[in-house]
């Protein structure tokens, strides 16, 4: 009865932590100078030595017992046919609150952060123009290093580094980057391929970060061409910046930064395809234009990731993606799914204000 009490008290602070959550967001620059930029970088750090070390992922062992634990929990529920439903909501509320407080003290308030187009002092706004001339930029700098990767010209890139000498590598972008953006101080690694990789493909990821252990996790299934780009993507997020166009923007720019061609192919094809597609909602006769320019070996490429979601297709996965859209309006990401687009505007600006970095 007493730890039920405890227990009860525990679940109530979950309220009481919405609210202070939802104060602390009306002030993104507290959050950027005294969070962000301050207790996290401690927490970040700290958790990274903790566990970068280990060849598997922490984070993913204690997923599985976590799900392990509360499956064994709904069938004993059902076994005592509903005898102790009240104490099985006093727990799992209990719970849930612990979760909230960690999720937040421990990552999850970054995402209240101050826009990152604020912090480089860049707009936020793009013309056509701009986006067509930032476009061509990415078609020239795709088929440079397309030309000097593949064997052909109607071949896919592969990659050919193991995943150990990707994850090693990518820290050779974040340092060069870091001298423009010193809050860009990566070290130490944290990142893992994740135990997890074939339920991610079901459920349609390319990778996570695990807010509690602070693990970057790519999903090891997806075409190895990717890796580079998502590995730069998911370290982005364990540097703090949580929203996903921001973690695709300073991804994107790590593999621009990073002197193995390989990496800023895998950036740089990215960030094309997100760009053609925007230019053609904008303008679907500006876009034919300049896809005809792009190699045939490049969009080769992106039919191995289209190929590979295909396969992965299932009836679950638009549930999931619903699930991840709504968690991302729930944290301060209105557009849900849509916020990826946003990349867009942040490459089209940093382009205009650092001509000489993309």
């Amino acid at each position: 009865m007493k730890q039920n009490r405890k227990l009860l008290i525990i679940g109530l602070l979950l309220f009481v932590q919405m609210g202070i959550v939802r104060i602390l967001a009306l002030f993104p620059e507290f959050i950027e100078n005294y969070y962000s930029n301050g207790l996290y970088l401690f927490i970040s750090k700290g958790f990274r030595y903790a566990f970068g070390w280990l060849p598997f992922s922490f984070g993913d062992v204690m997923y599985a017992v976590l799900i392990f634990m509360a499956l064994r929990e709904i069938v004993l529920l059902f076994k005592s046919r509903f005898r102790n439903f009240k104490t099985f909501c006093i727990r799992t509320r209990a719970l849930a609150s612990i979760v909230y407080g960690a999720f937040h003290l421990l990552w999850g308030m970054n995402y209240y952060r101050l826009p990152l187009h604020e912090s480089l002092s860049i707009e936020s706004e793009y013309t056509t123009e701009e986006l067509y001339a930032l476009t061509e930029k990415l078609i020239v700098k795709s088929n440079a290093l397309y030309d000097q990767l593949a064997t052909n010209d109607t071949m896919a890139v592969d990659i050919p580094l193991s995943q150990s000498e990707i994850f090693d590598q990518t820290i050779n972008g974040y340092n060069a980057l870091k001298t423009q953006f010193p809050k860009l101080d990566y070290p130490p690694k944290s990142i893992k391929v994740s135990l997890l990789s074939y339920p991610l493909s079901v459920m349609g990821y390319s990778g996570y970060l695990n807010p509690i252990t602070n693990e970057a996790q790519i999903n090891g299934l997806v075409p190895t061409y990717r890796h580079p780009v998502i590995s730069c993507h998911e370290q982005a997020h364990q540097l703090g910046y949580a929203k996903e166009n921001e973690a695709n923007f300073i991804g994107v720019l790590a593999t621009f930064h990073n002197e193995n061609l390989h990496f800023q192919y895998s950036g740089s094809i990215f960030a094309l395809r997100y760009c053609i597609n925007d230019l053609f909602r904008r303008d679907s006769e500006l876009g034919d234009s300049l896809r005809e320019q792009i190699r045939p070996g490049i969009f080769k490429n992106y039919a191995l990731s289209r190929d590979f979601w295909d396969r992965m297709d299932n009836p679950l996965e638009p549930v999931f993606k619903l699930f991840y859209s709504n968690y991302l309006k729930a944290n301060n990401q209105p557009a849900g799914l849509k916020s990826y687009n946003y990349m867009v505007a942040l490459l089209v600006n940093y382009n205009t204000s650092f001509p000489t970095s993309i």
